[in-house]
């Protein structure tokens, strides 16, 4: 019982220790199986899955995958289970001939982590080969006179599998005149010799019949026959005998086939038939057979098939020379082949992204590469690098792995695509280059606001425009691509005369056209200054603010009032304060030269004043020239007294009445209304009429007129009417207009064109001709 115990211990703690190194294997990134030669495919090799921790569901989203490190894929991963298995039936002899320990190597690729694990698959023997002879009738042929105990070489047999499997003894069956004995080779082979144990007698027997039979240490074991033939020969003196006892030759893999590369040579002292030697290879693979051909009569080795050094870099041969009495020697030959920078690096993308975040922080692994070089020494030595001007580096990893990473953050609206180039260049000698192109597509991120194309935007807009007229329109752009670029626009808030902004003005969200909503009227808006947003479609939206100004225009669409003096009234109404105007008022003393004086309707001219020294506007007359006159109206008298100042007379009036006598100021109307005088800060107690005049360069010009009420007859801010004293719009002069103000401001203009004079007119005479002046009004 306690030897039980002990021996179950031991088992417990052999398999507690698997599990240990199994478990550090693959904490390190490599896993170890192995699995018998001939397996059917898709047979189970490992757990992958679960031997990396992984779980079943995530398999499909991080994307495994398995590459074999040479050109032929000997294992697959099963997708549902995660286990490890023979994409194809494995021959261990085919594979690994020569070799004791047959290990094939894959790696695990994790695309979704751009990690990979090492996988190292031994291909464990079985014994599915039995011995065999290159040859099954052997022939020797020994003279009669040969002494017992010589011995002579037998062909050897081979069994490529491996351990107890390979070949491990012989055996020799069939005549008493020989025995078998069975010598180690160098590299510890078994080499068959037939050894004469009985002196042979031609005359008696002429041929001996032998078996030669070779056994693997396989259960149950194989074996392999061939048949011995002995000639009993005359006597033949001397033995073919090599110049050295191995030949060595190094050959490089680029040499042309039927190339020469070595010629042995064996002599015989003998003569005739007993001297001429034959050459045969004895002891040599299978592979070795369909590379090398040896010429049996002058012992020439050429090559038939091309050498490559990733293949195979020595092949051992034995070379036989055979006389004519069957007399012989061996010797080695050992092909060394040497290695040529023929195989250029190989990059093998195992994993790489397609599209990547501009924001991407850096360092982010964009590809899994691996590169290698079949070539050996500095052939097989690769430097890999990536073209300038990219944003990105190689990281080397173990195993010939390396992996591409951002070197710094990306920028879509700079580059949105990326083609980058990967180099590889072995340390040969001219070097082999190679290379792969990763394309790169850049996602976009919202980082850029729309941008105006204007820093501010401005526009004059007529008043009384129509409902729905387009204003302007503002443009916006955005760096960003697809969603992140779209703009959209609209007014930020505001009022406007205390209504909302909104109910002026609109602006069309995909266009950025601003439309009038309403009709605008200059006499109560001149401008209105808003802002418009442009915002992007992105989450969250980034935008950007620019001001409008809108600037009304004023258009000619108020007519001059005038508020005083009343109109006259119709037939038959009363003689009330107001009911009519006969008076007139003149300029002060200290108006300008040129100032206007109107004149009422019906009073006549003054006498003895020209009649082209008045200007007449629908039957009121005014002075043309200026005169400093002094005049005194009484209110209580229907005479007024003129009195002149000699002195400053500057005009060309005849001769007056001496200033003591009184002579009527005005025609032929005696009843006319008293008026008093007109002056620039007069103050009346009903009202007052003063039109004005000042002359400037005598050139066409504006002609302003002015109406001024000091009872409040007008209410302020309203427009005047023409038709209140019966002003008559049309033309005064040429290139001349005239302006009535009323009381509270408001003023209409009246323009002229060049050349066109109405009768009647306050800045034409009573003919009609124009007047050469620039009028304008002073303050009243």
């Amino acid at each position: 019982m306690c030897a039980a115990g002990r021996r179950r211990g031991r088992r417990e703690r052999a398999l507690l220790w698997c599990v240990l190194v199994a478990a550090w294997e693959a904490a390190w990134g490599q896993l170890r199986y192995s699995v018998p030669e001939e397996m059917p495919k898709g047979s189970f090799v490992g757990d992958v899955a679960k031997d990396l921790g992984l779980e079943l569901p995530a398999l499909r989203e991080r994307g495994l995958r398995v590459v074999s490190a040479g050109r032929t894929q000997y294992f697959s991963l099963h997708g549902k289970t995660g286990h490890l298995v023979t994409a194809e039936r494995i021959d261990r002899e085919q594979l690994c001939e020569s070799v004791q320990r047959c290990v094939l190597r894959c790696e695990v690729i994790v695309e979704g982590e751009m990690k990979f694990y090492e996988i190292e698959v031994e291909i464990t023997d079985i014994n599915d080969n039995a011995p065999s002879f290159k040859e099954t009738e052997l022939e020797e042929a020994i003279s009669e006179t040969t002494s017992p105990g010589s011995r002579f070489p037998l062909a050897r047999a081979h069994d490529p599998d491996s351990g107890a499997n390979s070949l491990q003894r012989y055996e020799l069956s069939g005549d008493e005149h020989f025995s078998l004995a069975v010598q180690a080779g160098p590299g510890g082979d078994q080499r068959p010799e037939l050894v004469l144990a009985k002196a042979l007698d031609r005359e008696k027997a002429a041929f001996h019949e032998l078996v030669l039979r070779a056994s693997d240490g396989g259960d149950p074991a194989r074996t392999g026959t061939a048949r011995i033939r002995v000639a009993v020969l005359d006597a033949n003196d001397n033995a073919p005998v090599f110049g050295q006892a191995e030949y060595t030759v190094r050959v490089p893999e680029d040499v042309p086939v039927g190339s020469t590369l070595l010629t042995v040579t064996a002599t015989d002292a003998d003569e005739g038939m007993n001297a001429h030697v034959k050459y045969s290879l004895k002891q040599v693979t299978e592979k070795a057979s369909n590379i090398f051909h040896l010429d049996s009569d002058r012992g020439a080795i050429t090559l038939v098939r091309s050498l490559d050094f990733e293949e195979a870099a020595l092949y051992e041969l034995e070379v036989e020379a055979r006389d004519g009495g069957r007399l012989f020697d061996t010797a080695k030959v050992a092909m060394t082949v040497t290695d040529v920078n023929d195989n250029a690096p190989e990059i093998s993308v195992r994993s790489a992204l397609s599209e990547i975040s501009e924001d991407a922080p850096s360092g982010t692994v964009v590809a899994l590469l691996h590169v290698q070089d079949r070539d050996s020494g500095a052939n097989g030595e690769v430097r890999c690098s990536l073209d300038g001007g990219v944003p990105f580096r190689l990281r080397s990893s173990q195993g010939g792995y390396y992996r591409v990473v951002t070197s710094r953050e990306l920028d879509r609206e700079e580059v949105a695509e990326y083609n980058v180039t990967v180099r590889a260049a072995d340390g040969g000698s001219p070097a082999l280059r190679s290379s792969a192109v990763l394309a790169l597509r850049v996602l976009d991120v919202n980082d850029n606001a729309p941008v105006f194309a204007e820093a501010r935007y401005s526009a004059r807009l007529p008043e009384n425009n129509a409902a729905g007229a387009l204003v302007l329109t503002v443009r916006a752009a955005d760096a960003d691509w697809g969603q992140n670029a779209r703009v959209r626009y609209r007014l930020s808030e505001g009022r406007v005369r205390g209504a909302p902004l909104s109910s002026y003005v609109s602006v069309q969200a995909e266009t950025g056209a601003l439309y009038a909503l309403r009709s605008f009227d200059y006499e109560e808006v001149r401008e209105v200054g808003l802002w418009v947003r442009a915002e992007d479609g992105g989450a969250p939206a980034l935008s950007s603010n620019v001001s409008v100004r809108l600037v009304i225009v004023d258009e000619n669409d108020n007519a001059p009032q005038v508020l005083y003096p009343p109109p006259a009234p119709g037939p038959g109404a009363g003689a009330g304060a107001g009911a009519g105007w006969a008076g007139v008022e003149l300029a002060p003393r200290s108006a300008e030269p040129g100032a206007l004086v109107l004149l009422a309707a019906g009073s006549g001219a003054l006498r003895g004043v020209p009649a082209s020294h008045f200007v007449g506007i629908d039957g009121v007359r005014a002075f043309l020239r200026s005169y400093s006159h002094e005049v005194s109206l009484t209110a209580d008298s229907r005479k007024s007294q003129l009195r002149l100042s000699g002195g400053s007379c500057c005009d060309t009036l005849p001769a007056r009445p001496p200033p003591d006598e009184p002579a009527p100021l005005l025609g032929e109307d005696p009843a006319a209304a008293p008026v008093s005088s007109c002056a620039r800060t007069s103050r009346l107690r009903d009202a007052s009429l003063c039109c004005c005049s000042g002359l400037a360069a005598p050139r066409p010009g504006r002609c302003r007129g002015g109406v001024r009420s000091q009872a409040g007859s007008a209410s302020r801010g309203n427009a005047p009417a023409a038709a209140a004293s019966g002003w008559r719009e049309g033309s005064v002069g040429p290139g001349l207009s005239a302006t009535a103000a009323a009381g509270g401001g408001t003023r209409a203009d009246f323009a002229v064109p060049p050349g066109q004079v109405l009768p009647h007119s306050p800045c034409a005479g009573p003919g009609g001709d124009a007047l050469p002046t620039e009028p304008s009004c002073p303050h009243m």
